[in-house]
């Protein structure tokens, strides 16, 4: 590998003692460009900082030329507005922009942000130097890594995990000489990975010693508000899921964030930090021996140990839940229909939700929450009984002792399978719309926005134009919004769609 010679500290270059002139030297460009070909073709005593030194000796040993004309195109700059939505980022853009776009407006900059491999997603800045910087490839879509056009704030930065400046001749590449760059990377607080970088780019004698610190102190207020909109996600599946982990009843278990991160478990302190959840898992090994099995829900996973189960009895009885849809709860018994108020139903939900069973204060706490009483749910079941018969809600612990079918079961089972439009067919409704039992709140919640969620991201635009003629989408502005972008200016069901959009935002 090629050595450059490299000192610890100090100005941009330097040649015994000289340093670039400062702005209005007419000799500064010509004297930096000696400095920079007297390191390169190992010439007299020039040296470059060790972070320079480094980063060139990295380039060089990726094959990159120091008169690369331009940045390479990984994608059509038309692409940048859907990897940027795609991508984490995207998230912090309001902050990114009320913090240095005005100033590098100002300053005549620009404002750069690129994701984990040095892709610029998106750009902004002074327009005096937007066409100067395109003319080096400074664009969305091009590529700043170091392995792609050589040392650059953003591509070093990346590959040295923490943020710099690269100033003028400092860059490899001499097309981007008259340029001064500082950029600072991003980490992600869900994965603890780096996923792009902030930068800011100006003409060489331009560019303020702030900008590092600012945009430094960016790059960190933008992790600390994703790490706010994480823990905020947290709470939120902990609460919607809490109950899936307490009706584990001792058998041990944990919820799992979509990226394989354990925010809670039973028993508290015997979970690792995250699991690997790769696409399709159905278990997971623990890094001390233990299977879990792994059950997705509508905002992450639930793991539960694995077990031996025992073959099922023969059950004499069948019982049919019709729960969704008009609030008109139904049970259907050994054929025979029969109509529920509002109680029953919700202790049939619940005891169909936990086939295991569930004792009289584990029941009352999922109706009632905090204020559950034992006694009120014992009078609930002993009437519940009479009316389904002793033989098939048996007691210590409560449960059914029938062949149990439910509507909400049938759409749960279809999502977890990707049989969206199956499971589309099957919901006719909220379940138990009239219910604010805890227990039932959230299975309705998991159902409504699993369902919802992958109609909106399956890209089928018979199932999203079905969602949206479905009770629970018709007044969903984003389903409409996305089937008029969807649907093709020809189509009729566009202009229904754009009247419904219409009418939705004058509400």
């Amino acid at each position: 590998m090629r050595r450059i010679r490299s000192r610890e500290v100090g100005v941009p270059m330097s040649v015994d003692g000289v340093v670039e002139p400062g702005p209005g030297s007419r000799t500064s460009a010509a004297l930096l460009d000696e400095l920079y070909d007297a390191v390169l073709d190992d010439t007299g005593t020039a040296t470059v900082r060790r972070l320079v030194c480094e980063s060139w000796e990295r380039s060089l040993a990726a094959a990159i030329d120091p008169a690369t004309p331009v940045a390479p195109q990984r994608f059509d700059p038309g692409e940048s507005g859907d990897r940027l939505d795609a991508h984490p980022l995207h998230q912090i853009m309001p902050l990114l922009r009320a913090n240095l776009v005005s100033i590098a407006e100002d300053a005549e900059h620009v404002v750069v942000v690129t994701d984990a491999d040095g892709t610029v997603l998106w750009r902004d800045g002074a327009t005096a130097v937007l066409g100067p910087a395109e003319r080096v490839g400074l664009v969305e879509g091009s590529n700043w890594s170091e392995e792609a056009i050589g040392t650059n704030a953003m591509g070093t930065g990346l590959a040295l995990h923490r943020p710099v400046q690269i100033h003028s001749t400092e860059h490899l590449a001499r097309v981007v000489h008259a340029w001064t760059c500082v950029a600072a990377p991003v980490t992600d607080p869900d994965t603890g990975k780096i996923i792009g970088a902030i930068d800011i780019t100006g003409p060489r004698r331009t560019l303020h010693p702030a900008m590092l610190a600012l945009v430094t102190a960016t790059a960190q207020l933008a992790e600390n508000q994703m790490r706010m909109r994480l823990a905020i996600a947290d709470e939120r599946l902990r609460a919607h899921n809490q109950g899936h982990l307490a009706a584990l009843r001792g058998t041990p278990g944990a919820l799992v964030t979509p990226t394989g991160r354990i925010i809670a478990g039973d028993p508290f302190g015997s979970w690792p930090e995250r699991v690997d959840l790769s696409a399709g898992t159905d278990r997971v090994r623990l890094a001390d021996g233990r299977e879990m099995h792994v059950e997705p829900l509508a905002e992450g996973y639930l793991l539960t140990a694995t077990r031996r189960v025992a073959s099922a009895p023969k059950r004499d009885h069948s019982l049919s839940l019709r729960f969704l849809g008009n609030g008109n709860p139904t049970v259907v018994l050994d054929g025979e229909s029969h109509a529920l108020t509002l109680r029953p139903a919700e202790i049939l939900t619940a005891l169909a939700l936990h086939p295991e069973g569930l004792t009289a204060e584990r029941l009352a706490f999922l109706l009632y929450g905090d204020d559950g009483n034992q006694t009120t749910v014992r009078g609930e079941i002993h009437r519940l009984r009479a009316l389904i018969g002793t033989d098939v809600l048996m007691t210590r612990p409560y449960r059914l002792d029938a062949v149990v079918d439910t509507d909400f079961g049938t759409v749960r089972r279809a999502l977890r399978e990707g049989r969206l439009a199956d499971a589309l067919r099957a919901c006719e409704g909220p379940l138990l719309p009239r219910s604010d039992a805890p227990e039932i709140r959230g299975a309705r919640d998991e159902l409504e926005v699993g369902l919802r969620r992958a109609v909106l991201d399956s890209d089928d635009v018979e199932l999203v134009h079905a969602y949206a003629t479905h009770r629970l989408g018709t007044d969903d502005l984003e389903t409409h919004e996305l089937l008029v972008d969807m649907l093709p200016a020809g189509d009729p069901r566009r202009a229904v769609a754009e009247s419904r959009v219409v009418r939705l935002l004058a509400e």
